[in-house]
């Protein structure tokens, strides 16, 4: 007989932080390894139930986080506490549950979000560096931040963000609101674009990112970088950055 029947069930809220170079994005795939299944699978163990997990959203292959959030409803005993410590015991390294507490039976991670926050890594100097590599996107020549800050004026507010949208994005409308942007120097030679927004389109802040970069580049100006915005036009903007420089970094409800 199933013992699940004498649990009642509970609605549990999980912040994950990881490394997503050796997976395929979060979500759940056939034949490849993605962080959603992982969780899964370490859930499953520790409560022998079926448990699907709902991501606040997708993050691309490559792609890392450090306050991803999901949530699961499951029958179970288990107390915040003993789940924490079992899920990170059964998790590989490069995945780490840093926090882990019940919640109302109606939240939902990705139905409830208010706004996510990303940052997107650049290293701008004359050497490629060692360490660090695999987060963060090579960029040799100088880049002029002053054109590129200039750029972001255009995205503020809401706006149709097809012409920075990736194929095969699930969306209804390709209209976001940016609460914030910014872009930061440090001594070190590293850029960091922070993006504040109500939702993101698939690649899209890392096509924002590419056009920035040729931006900086003096590829294109400033003026043309709203000119790409307002075409909504995928051909007119620049290349996708690499995914391994984009950190999902929080996100709000």
């Amino acid at each position: 007989m199933n013992s699940d029947k004498f649990y009642m069930i509970k609605n549990f809220k999980l912040i994950i932080e990881y490394d997503g170079t050796d997976y395929h994005g979060w979500q759940r795939q056939r034949n490849d390894r993605t962080i959603q299944q992982e969780i899964e699978q370490a859930l499953s163990t520790m409560t022998a139930s079926r448990v699907t997990l709902n991501g606040s959203g997708r993050t691309d292959a490559g792609v890392h986080a450090f306050g991803q959030v999901a949530n699961f409803l499951c029958p179970t005993d288990l107390s915040e506490a003993v789940i924490l410590k079992g899920l990170n015991s059964l998790l590989p390294d490069d995945i780490v549950i840093k926090d882990c507490r019940r919640v109302d039976e109606e939240f939902h991670a990705r139905y409830d979000v208010k706004s996510k926050i990303y940052h997107y890594q650049i290293i701008n100097r004359n050497v490629p560096s060692a360490i660090g590599r695999q987060y963060a996107w090579f960029v040799k020549r100088k880049l002029n931040a002053a054109a590129m800050r200039s750029a972001l004026s255009h995205i503020f507010g809401s706006h149709d963000f097809k012409s920075f949208e990736g194929t095969g994005s699930p969306r209804s409308h390709t209209n976001r609101n940016i609460i914030s942007a910014d872009l930061i120097e440090q001594e070190d030679g590293s850029l960091t674009f922070k993006i504040e927004a109500d939702g993101f389109l698939r690649y899209m802040v890392r096509n924002i990112v590419g056009t920035l970069v040729d931006v900086g580049l003096g590829k294109i100006t400033p003026a043309q970088f709203g000119d790409i915005l307002e075409s909504k036009n995928r051909k007119k903007a620049s290349a996708t950055a690499p995914a391994h420089g984009l950190f999902l970094m929080e996100v709000k409800y």
